[in-house]
């Protein structure tokens, strides 16, 4: 079974809500039932979640302008960017009279990610979606208001000014 599974892995791509796709447009979950051989029950399966990397696709939650970024680079780290991370991203949707405009090539902090980050407390912090903020040369938000939850591991990073900003803290 690990090895059929590392074939549909293989040769999935990403799709544009972030999950590993075959082509067909369904997507590839992984069960931890395939290993032990029972019955795949829904609330067992789980979606492959990983760094944000070059290409990944993510959703803008301010009043930049710009509606989805793709990561270019990310600037710290070898694997990819984590929450709190800043990355180079190209907007690739923007809405008309925005700041920001389709094809600009911006930097900005991830404040929602897929993938899960352990807090000091030992909890675990994960997000449905991978959201950005966008920056402006000198390290400030672009836009004024941030939308949905943020988490508060961003005063580590410095990110106080999105934190203010924020509408609900996570």
């Amino acid at each position: 079974m690990s090895s059929s599974l590392a074939s549909k892995l293989s040769r999935g791509g990403r799709s544009l809500l972030g999950g590993l796709t075959n082509g067909s447009g369904s997507s590839l979950l992984i069960s931890t039932c395939e290993t032990t051989g029972n019955h795949p029950h829904p609330q067992v399966l789980q979606q492959l979640r990983t760094f944000i990397q070059m290409r990944t696709k993510l959703t803008v939650v301010d009043n930049s302008g710009a509606k989805q970024v793709m990561c270019i680079q990310a600037l710290k780290g070898r694997k990819g960017a984590r929450l709190g991370d800043t990355i180079v991203a190209s907007v690739k949707e923007a809405r008309p009279g925005g700041k920001v405009k389709k094809g600009d090539v911006v930097r900005a902090v991830v404040v929602r990610a897929a993938m899960q980050r352990g807090r000091c407390d030992g909890s675990e912090v994960k997000f449905d979606d991978n959201a950005v903020v966008i920056l402006n040369k000198q390290g400030e938000p672009v836009g004024t208001r941030v939308f949905g939850p943020v988490p508060h591991e961003l005063r580590k990073k410095k990110h106080l000014k999105i934190l203010t900003m924020a509408q609900h803290l996570a």
